[in-house]
């Protein structure tokens, strides 16, 4: 029987491990708990042009207006098209929504939402699913990729070598390699930086979404969701002025906060006109009442925060990178969806149809592992903090070559895990080689977007762009 081992326990991983048993496959998934994924940390919903009065074509538009024109438009139709089925997926595993709400970017109200918890329900009802269905699941973490001669025999999970004929990829992206996320700290791209050091190709790097309204307080860093802005909460500085349309693509209203900081004004998302705030989002109303701080009263401060990375692994329509044998999904991932900014809920979405659609290229593939010598080559992650400060400072919101050039020269001097250090190296690299502004990537020495950009950076140990 084909082996097929998944690395990632979110709902990319999850939807593929079902996908992939029902077809009669043996499925290994590798991952440390269901609660440590950002998928379980979601808390908007997700986005399906599924009701009267919308449509595919309008969700599209909406798509790659959001990715300010990078999208690859055939990627985006393929995913958007598989709407309708990604949601009967869904319900049939006896997944019920609770209503619909409209976020940043969006023309319509087509995201669908459990409690403002929508991450969470979903991904323990996969888990179920994927248990009674046979799936084999082994807590852990895959230290490194066993790939030689461009393809991939497996990986090695605590020194151990576990032998696959496919392995995919769905562990997220790397945006744990900022010094602010209210993601999982795992997402530090180390499979992503292990896959690249051995041959597989990376595309658009230097695109890393920050959320607006992130929350910093004294239990760590949270994410007020987008749908407290669709249900009317407005941004509005110290002077209780409104400085942003606050449905505006994420990467707008992230750089309108981000100047309003550069001026000394704090930013607040008021959201006290909201009378049912407590029951619409029972987990943002949680975790603001153990900060003392409750919304239908006060203003809740905010500031942006690394929220998403665009750019991953590079895969074709189907999931296949440019390892043999290896695949990604979920925000692993970059064929080209997002764009330069992701619209919001378009994730979640995306990691049901890359989870649905993967299972249908490995039936086709057929992938056969083979035997070779393979060794395990993790490492010490070292001094990472050191590496999220770099990123944080250089490769923010706001970017220049003098501080781009700035960080890869810190980063030579950091000890630190080789495959971490070459992501980060990556995202500098393609952002100081990307001379415009486009999305949720801004230079303020390049303001204006430029058509010669239009292209996918491609990131292989050195970037080309």
């Amino acid at each position: 029987m084909t082996k097929i081992g998944i690395m990632g326990n979110g709902i990319a991983g999850l939807t593929a491990a079902i996908a992939l048993a029902k077809k009669g496959f043996e499925v290994t998934l590798i991952g440390k708990g269901i609660k440590k994924t950002n998928s379980y940390l979601a808390q908007a919903g997700i986005a399906f042009p599924i009701l009267e009065g919308d449509s595919v074509r309008s969700h599209v538009l909406d798509t790659i207006r959001a990715g300010r024109y990078l999208n690859d438009e055939e990627v985006v139709w393929n995913v958007i098209s598989k709407s309708s089925e990604a949601y009967d997926f869904l319900l049939s595993l006896g997944l019920s929504f609770e209503g619909n709400e409209i976020e940043g970017g969006h023309s319509f109200p087509r995201v669908f939402t459990i409690k403002n918890e929508t991450g969470k329900h979903i991904t323990k009802l996969l888990y179920l699913r994927a248990k009674e269905l046979g799936v084999q699941f082994i807590e852990g973490y895959a230290s490194s990729m066993a790939i030689e001669n461009r393809k991939c025999y497996g990986v090695f999970v605590n020194g151990e070598f576990l032998r696959f004929d496919a392995t995919i990829l769905a562990t997220g992206g790397y945006t744990a390699l900022f010094k602010y996320t209210a993601g999982s700290s795992l997402n530090l791209g180390v499979l992503i930086g292990d896959a690249i050091m051995k041959g597989a190709l990376a595309s658009n790097l230097e695109f890393v979404q920050f959320h607006p309204t992130g929350f910093i307080g004294r239990n760590g860093v949270k994410l007020v969701s987008e749908a407290v802005r669709g249900a009317g909460a407005k941004l509005v500085n110290e002077d209780g002025e409104r400085f942003v349309n606050e449905l505006e693509p994420r990467d707008v209203v992230a750089r309108a906060i981000y100047n309003q900081m550069q001026k000394g004004k704090r930013v607040y998302l008021d959201a006290t006109k909201i009378e049912d705030f407590k029951e619409r989002f029972p987990q943002i109303y949680a975790f603001l009442a153990n900060e003392g701080i409750n919304p239908k009263r006060e203003p809740i401060p905010v500031t942006p925060i690394a929220h998403y990375s665009i750019g991953g692994l590079k895969v074709d329509l189907y999931y296949r990178t440019t390892v043999k044998n290896l695949y990604a999904i979920g925000e692993t991932a970059d064929n080209g969806f997002h764009g330069a900014n992701r619209l919001a809920s378009n994730s979640l979405l995306e990691c049901i149809v890359s989870g649905l659609e993967v299972a249908r290229t490995i039936m086709r593939d057929n992938p056969k592992g083979g035997s070779v010598e393979v060794r395990d080559t993790s490492q010490e992650l070292g001094d990472v903090e050191s590496v999220k400060e770099i990123l944080w400072n250089y490769a923010g919101i706001v970017r220049n070559e003098d501080g781009l050039r700035k960080g890869l020269k810190e980063l030579e001097d950091i000890t630190a895990d080789g495959r971490i250090k070459l992501l980060a190296r990556g995202i500098l690299e393609c952002a100081l080689a990307r001379r415009e502004s486009r999305g949720v990537h801004y230079r303020e020495d390049y303001p204006l977007t430029k058509k010669e950009f239009e292209r996918f950076s491609l990131f292989n140990g050195r970037c080309m762009l």
